[in-house]
């Protein structure tokens, strides 16, 4: 009798993509603001503005520059 494996790998590779996505989305909603205020701070360099800080991460913008 030949037993058919195809439908136990798929399973287990849709359990390893669950896991990833689950870890992932963890990391991202934990580094979110941060990653913002990483973001934010670049374009306000490119855009010859001034980063400023708020309250929470993420919550950063940018200001005019006062000359």
């Amino acid at each position: 009798m030949k037993v058919n494996n195809k439908g136990q790998a798929l399973v287990e590779y849709l359990l390893i993509i669950a896991v990833i996505s689950v870890v992932v989305i963890s990391v991202v909603k934990l580094l979110g603001g941060y990653l913002q205020d990483m973001m934010t701070k670049s374009s306000c360099n490119m855009m010859g503005y001034d980063y400023q800080e708020g309250s929470k991460p993420g919550e950063g913008t940018c200001v005019p520059r006062i000359e």
